[in-house]
């Protein structure tokens, strides 16, 4: 199988198919009527049952025999056919000039003759394209590569084959033929006696021989059945459906013809010696007569005798080089004359038709048959092969001449003969109980046609394959050519098993034109066959039909599907395999009008008619009575036309003299003997008839093709009189009143104009009235129901659209509703309400709303022209927009628009308010309006926003870089940019931190001047704050490097005095360290203590409080000069001494003897006195020694202070005074220096005081003590005074004596307090400190010596323990009694370890440090060097386990409450004497 073509077939669109439901399929008639209008449109459509019916197969396979018909595929399609049939005249041509034709090849291809042949002739004939060189475009339009020479090629080829042909056709070679003096009708007259006593039979007539001759190459001899060459008279049949009638010939003797190899260029003709002579024929000599002479007929001359030509069919005689074209050497074959030539080409042509099969097939054998042509063609299994690939097979097939392939068609089978696929009625084959419903099926064929809504009912005769089904029993590729039904009448088939069969339809309104371009492009056919597609022997593509604008479907019939075609639709096909169908007309109402014009339409073909409408159209007016209304109506409109038709054809032939007149019973003659010889038309109402011509007759149209005789011999016969007639139209007239009535008053309501229109209740009312008498649904009742259902959808719509319903459209969105219209459709809508039958009160209303809709758009177009529009004007006219139910195509550019407007005036008033223009806010605007549609207003604005953005954001990255470079910029570069900043319409940040930064550096430097020009001295924290807000402004100051470096030198002296005057791990500041103390005897936060000074209601506005260090630092700030620094100083100093001094007193008061000592807290733990007690100098204060005597400290004979009176390490006033000189060199105030000044000035006026003091109290000079005084530091009182044990009560002592309090004066003391509280080491404070310290030793001594003195103000401590002894045995009971209770707990939590010696609690009496007589308490002492004194509710002891026994403090020792229990504990004096070591 060869390759498609590139221009391979394009299947056209596919037809309706309609699958009806049980209901539909109930009635054929009715779902036909319902489909009619859709599938009209397309000519064909493929109807599916539901599923479940399925007829059974009725025909018996095995008794079914038939004859099919041979089908050659390239003979079929129409353009092919003429190429063909050229060929053959060609071929024949040749065949008569002794030489047979062989097609020559150019560029591997066979040259197409027909179509060379064609464009020469279109351009002007051989001469023309000669002489105008137009064989290169001769080529390009066959299709031949440009650039090869093809067309040199093509001319020798023409010239040769094509050029005497068209010579001959032309008649050319006969102008020189007939002599001056001759008769030419004479001479063709004895050319054809000739022809005819001398008949040349030759095979080669044979159009098949002569094709395969010239087709078929490299074979010895081919065996070619010969074709009848007359064709059987064409006599009348009952069916005439598959095309001319073409007897079948005897077989004929099959003849050898030799088919040699042809060549591409066909050669010069040699001469063959051993071919018959065709020169002068040697003649016995008899009379001489000119007759006898043989001379040549065009020049008249004898000469040249070996030149002489004689003809085989007339022995005429010609000189070679007489001929035209001449000949250059002799034929070898038989020769004819251009006479005899032009005699045997223009034989009449034999008409075209099918030729039947010698075998007759079962129903079986066709289908092996068919199977295995299908399987060896596409080498395939059959059901594999796709549709597809059959169609476009078949259709290259058809199109192609050098394709031989043939194929059998089993057409036209009858039914009647053999049985109907379908089940029948006392029918051959026995239908199960079940398919019993399949005998009475309207869609069972054998009823269909005779059904009481078929018109054909009314036809007497049964027609096969019209009232009775035809059987088609189909094979691969065999087809049915294009053609129309009988009368145009409907045709219903179905395809009872097997493979598909592919159908190509073409509407009814299209026939015309379908007719035209068969015509236009194979005329050749239509001259020897006008009515060729009634002959069904035609077939043309449908891509041509297409191309040309023939509207085109197809579709693919499966088993089990019904195909319709309507009047008057042309339809063709072809079967994909083997398959069985079958087929039946039939008519409806609405054929009645096309049934009669098909009669008209056969007439003008010389067509025969299958039945005779007239006598159909009065079989049904003798029935009138029983006529459907509809029908009835159809009836009366046709025979008004007809009685109208008779009357005029009866009195044209009466005035043209024939007045005899005779009834006939034509209706009881058969058709053929009843048809007019000149149009074939099957008479019955009348027809004229001649003595001269018995049994030969012709219709009124025809009155002058009947004979020679004259007209009054004529007898005019009819089946009915006028008068006759007219009765049985009106019975049907009154029988289809009724619905006439009807039908004239919807026809008058349809087609009311203007004001005349009816409302739609009165459509209604004529709706409901065909209801009620059940007129039939016909094209007037479907009208007027499609205009009513219109008419009511219109009138819905336009309610809907006049209430303004939406369905999904919303005010804040943009969505379509699904019911919505366009303006246009509105538009349109409007006009098709004023065009509808009826009148509808909406109309009137929706022109209004229209009209506001087309104001709208006016306005909207007006609002869009427009460069900066209104907001609140679009927002109105989306507002109104609402209101219509119609989709406006302005309303999506008016939200553009609004959002467009809303961004611009968002621009406006954000460029209005340059304080809130910020960058975030120009990108949002500009984000916002890249979103938006471009608009010129928007990118202007965008344009305009983008520049200021662009320009702001250079600028703040400047006035950043500016503000962040290092070193800093002059102010003068800064104020430069600032200024260029200053038109920037713009919230700019940095631009405004670059010009407060300008303003801060103005102010500084303003403030640096001042500072420089003013006598004052500054201030240091001035001065740091002046250099912190200087380093915070990003310029550069150039005072600040001064400011600097003197913060940094005040700085460095701060560090250098806290050096000097710190002591190790001091928490304390500088300034706290040389001020007066302001917070004395009282722990606790200064803040807690500021907070109350400020929450203090009553505040002195013009002296301030001095309440804590807080005050007196901002009080020394606030300060002008010194002499106001040194009078704040000096009020503290006074405030201290009064401080002090009611501390002290505090202190030695609480140390008195009470009687629960427990409760007492001394000491930075807060805790009760006991064992080793330090008593400060300063505050009196008692402290355990354990809690602040560090081991490391020197023991030296020097006043001991507590850790919070001894605040610095009291450098020597040579060491200070530098520190001052270096302050003053400095020239900055601050308030350590003001303090240190201060203690200066107090250190020297205290060396003062004490100088005077000295002298006034006999004091030995302070400054020339020889040394220090003996070392105190582990002086202990004699044992039986300082150490007094009792049992389970101890007494704390102190570990380092301290100046007695009794007499000594307050001046005295006073200049001892402030010397201790002076912060730098001066001599006569120790100095001092010993003289006291020496007097109350000597006083001391002198006491013991001497009797005791009740009122003696030097007792001290060990006398008063000693003189309590005898009163402690009186309290030991009252204090175990106290004691009992925590002795107990003692004992309980001490429980396991108590074993061996429990350590004992008890109370300890305190120590009297005023050494008072009043104490009534005996004390017990803790025998330790450094006793703590512990205080509380209960105080652990422990026993020596050594040779002491002493009970020391737990806490004195290190002692622990477990160690206690679980070890043994020996005093360091028994470790000592003893050698042993603590376990």
């Amino acid at each position: 199988m060869s390759q498609p073509r590139p221009d391979e077939f394009k299947p056209p669109p596919e037809c309706p198919v309609f699958e009806p439901s049980w209901e539909e399929f109930g009635d054929p008639f009715a779902f036909i009527n319902k489909i009619r209008p859709i599938a009209e449109k397309t000519g064909i459509c493929k109807v599916r049952p539901p599923p479940g019916w399925q007829p059974p197969f009725a025909c018996d396979v095995d008794k079914l025999h038939f004859v099919p018909r041979i089908q050659r595929l390239n003979e079929l399609e129409a353009q092919t056919r003429v190429k063909l049939n050229f060929l053959d005249q060609i071929a024949k041509f040749w065949d008569l000039q002794g030489c047979s034709l062989k097609i020559p090849h150019v560029e591997r291809k066979i040259l197409d003759l027909y179509k060379l042949n064609k464009l020469v002739a279109d351009e002007g004939g051989f001469d023309i394209v000669c002489q105008d060189r137009r064989w290169t475009k001769i080529a390009l339009q066959m299709g031949f590569a440009p650039g090869k020479a093809v067309g040199s090629h093509l001319r020798a080829h023409y010239e040769k084959i094509l050029y005497p042909y068209n010579l001959f056709q032309s008649g050319a070679n006969l102008l020189v033929i007939l002599s001056p003096g001759e008769n030419p009708d004479t001479k063709e007259h004895k050319l054809q006696d000739q022809g005819l006593r001398q008949p040349v039979q030759m095979p080669e007539t044979c159009p098949s021989a002569r094709r395969a001759k010239r087709m078929k190459a490299e074979v010895s001899a081919v065996f070619v059945k010969t074709e009848p060459g007359e064709v059987g008279d064409n006599k009348p049949n009952l069916r005439r459906r598959m095309g001319s009638f073409v007897a079948k010939p005897e077989p004929e003797k099959e003849i050898p013809i030799p088919v040699k190899q042809e060549p591409v260029e066909t050669k010069e003709p040699v001469k063959d010696v051993s071919h018959k002579s065709r020169y002068k024929k040697i003649l016995p000599p008899l009379l001489p007569s000119p007759v006898d002479l043989v001379v040549c007929l065009v020049c008249g001359s004898g000469g040249d005798e070996d030149r002489l030509l004689l003809c085989d069919g007339c022995d005429d005689s010609y000189h070679t080089f007489c001929l035209i074209p001449p000949l250059h050497d002799v034929p070898r074959g038989d020769w004819r004359c251009p006479k005899c030539l032009a005699q045997e080409c223009n034989k009449p042509h034999e008409a075209f038709g099918f030729e039947q099969a010698y075998r007759d097939y079962s129903l079986r054998a066709f289908g092996q048959m068919a199977d295995a042509f299908k399987s060896d063609y596409f080498n395939m299994p059959v059901h594999m092969v796709p549709t597809e690939l059959v169609e476009k097979e078949f259709w290259r097939l058809v199109g192609a001449i050098e394709e031989d392939v043939t194929v059998e068609y089993g057409a036209d089978i009858a039914s009647k003969e053999f049985g109907s696929g379908f089940p029948i009625p006392n029918g051959k084959f026995k239908v199960s109980p079940a398919d019993e419903k399949y005998l009475k099926c309207g869609w069972n064929l054998n009823n269909l046609a005779m059904m009481n809504p078929s018109v054909l009912t009314h036809v007497t005769a049964d027609i096969c394959g019209m009232t009775l089904p035809w059987l088609y029993v189909g094979m691969c590729f065999s087809s049915f050519c294009w053609h129309i039904e009988d009368h145009w009448s409907y045709s219903i088939n179905y395809l009872h098993w097997g493979e598909p069969k592919t159908w190509y339809g073409a509407p009814g309104f299209a026939a015309e034109q379908l007719e035209e371009v068969m015509k236009k492009l194979a005329p050749e056919l239509f001259e020897s066959q006008p009515d060729l597609l009634h002959q069904l022997v035609t077939i043309m593509n449908p891509n041509t039909l297409m191309a040309h604008g023939v509207p085109i479907y197809r579709t693919n019939q499966c088993a089990g599907e019904f195909v319709i075609t309507f009047p008057r639709a042309y339809h063709s096909g072809f079967n994909q395999g083997f398959n069985f169908a079958e087929a039946v007309n039939f008519c409806t109402v609405d054929w009645m009008p096309l049934g009669r014009q098909c009669v008209d339409h056969y007439r003008l073909l010389h067509r025969y008619n299958v039945f005779s409408h007239d006598e159909m159209v009065c079989n049904m007016a003798s029935k009138a009575k029983t006529l459907d209304v509809v029908l009835a109506s159809a009836v009366h409109k046709d025979m008004v036309i007809m009685i109208k038709e008779e009357k005029e054809m009866r009195e044209k032939v009466r005035k043209m003299g024939v007045l005899q007149c005779k009834e006939a019973q034509y209706d009881h003659l058969q058709d053929d003997e009843r048809q007019c010889t000149k149009c074939r038309t099957t008479c019955y109402l009348s027809a004229v008839t001649c003595p001269c011509s018995p049994g030969t007759l012709v219709c009124l149209h025809h009155i002058a093709n009947l004979c020679n005789c004259h007209v009054s011999n004529y007898t005019l016969n009819y089946r009915y009189t006028l008068d006759d007639l007219f009765p049985m139209m009106n019975a049907v007239k009154q029988r289809a009143e009724l619905y006439d009535e009807w039908a004239s008053l919807v026809t008058e309501t349809l087609e009311a104009k203007l004001e005349k229109k009816k409302g739609l209740p009165v459509f209604r009312n004529l709706l409901t009235e065909s209801e009620s008498k059940m007129f039939p649904d016909n094209d007037l009742l479907r009208r007027l129901r499609l205009v009513t259902q219109d008419a009511e959808k219109c009138s819905t719509v336009a309610q809907q659209l006049l209430n303004g319903k939406r369905q999904t459209r919303y005010r804040c969105g943009s969505g379509k509703s699904r019911s919505q219209l366009t303006v246009e459709e509105l538009r349109s809508f409007v006009r098709q309400l004023y065009n509808l039958s009826c009148s509808l009160p909406q109309a009137p209303m929706l022109k209004e709303l229209l009209n506001r809709i087309e104001d709208f758009q006016q306005h909207s177009e007006k609002v869009l022209a427009d460069e900066l529009p209104s907001v609140a004007e679009i927002q109105s006219l989306l507002d109104v927009s609402f209101d219509f139910d119609v989709e406006l195509p302005e309303l999506p550019r008016l939200r553009v628009r609004l959002e467009q407007a809303r961004w611009l005036e968002a621009v406006q008033q954000a460029s209005s308010q340059p304080a809130t223009l910020t960058l975030e806010t120009m990108r949002r605007l500009i984000d916002q309006g890249v979103g938006l549609t471009p608009h010129p207003s928007v990118e202007k604005a965008m344009a305009r926003l983008q520049e200021l953005l662009t320009m702001s954001e250079h600028w703040e990255d400047k006035a950043s870089s500016l503000l962040k470079a290092r070193p800093p910029h002059s102010i003068e570069t800064l104020s430069t940019a600032a200024e260029k900043t200053s038109g920037i319409p713009a919230h700019l940040p940095n631009c405004l931190l670059l010009k407060d930064t300008i303003r801060k550096a103005r102010e500084w430097l303003q403030e640096a001047e001042e500072l420089q020009t003013s006598a004052c001295i500054p201030i240091a924290d001035h001065l740091s704050d002046m250099v912190l807000r200087g380093q915070a402004i990003q310029v550069h100051l150039e005072p600040l490097d001064r400011l600097e470096t003197l913060v940094v030198e005040v700085q460095e002296w701060k560090e250098s005095a806290a050096t000097v005057f710190h002591q190790k791990d001091s928490s304390l500041s500088l300034l706290e360290i040389l001020c007066p103390r302001c917070e004395i005897g009282n722990i606790g936060s200064p803040k807690r203590k500021a907070k109350k000074a400020k929450e203090s209601p009553k505040t002195n506005k013009k002296k301030t409080r001095l309440n804590n260090l807080g005050d007196v630092e901002k009080a020394l700030s606030e300060t002008t000069d010194s002499t106001s620094a040194m009078a704040t100083l000096e009020e503290l100093r006074v405030r201290e001494m009064e401080a002090f001094s009611n501390l002290r007193a505090a202190n030695e008061s609480k140390l008195l003897p009470t009687a629960d000592c427990m409760d007492l807290k001394v000491c930075v733990c807060q805790k009760a006195p006991m064992g080793a007690m330090l008593q400060c100098e300063l505050c009196r204060d008692a402290f355990h020694s354990v809690c602040v005597r560090d081991p490391s400290d020197p023991c030296e004979a020097q006043p001991w202070l507590c850790p919070q009176c001894q605040r610095s390490d009291k450098p020597p006033l040579n060491k200070v005074l530098p520190l001052l000189a270096s302050l003053q060199s400095i020239g900055v105030r601050l308030p350590e220096g003001e303090a240190l000044h201060y203690l200066v000035e107090r250190t020297v006026d205290w060396q003062q005081r004490a100088e005077q003091i000295s002298q006034s109290c006999k004091v030995p000079e302070l400054e020339d003590r020889p040394g220090t005084p003996p070392t105190l530091t582990r002086y202990f009182s004699t044992p039986s005074a300082c150490f007094l044990q009792v049992t389970e009560k101890t007494v704390f002592y102190t570990e380092q004596r301290c100046i007695p309090l009794q007499g000594l004066s307050q001046e005295m003391e006073e200049l001892m307090v402030e010397g201790l509280l002076l912060q730098v080491s001066v001599p006569e404070v120790q100095s001092l400190y010993h003289v006291l310290l020496d007097r109350a030793t000597n006083q001391h001594t002198n006491t013991c010596m001497s009797p005791p003195q009740d009122d003696s103000d030097c007792v001290n401590s060990s006398e008063k323990k000693a003189k309590r002894l005898l009163e402690r045995e009186n309290l030991e009971t009252e204090c175990r009694g106290n004691d009992k209770k925590h002795s107990y707990k003692r004992q309980k939590m001490n429980k396991k370890p108590l074993q061996r010696r429990p350590a004992s609690t008890s109370s300890s009496p305190r120590s009297d440090f005023s050494q008072s007589d009043n104490s009534d308490e005996e004390m017990a002492v803790c025998p330790a060097e450094r006793c703590q004194m512990p205080e509380g509710d209960e105080v652990d002891w422990v026993q020596c386990d050594g040779s002491c026994n002493q009970w020391f403090h737990q806490v004195c020792v290190g002692v622990t409450a477990e160690m206690a229990e679980k070890e043994d504990y020996i005093c360091v004096r028994c470790t000592l004497s003893d050698g042993r070591v603590r376990k």
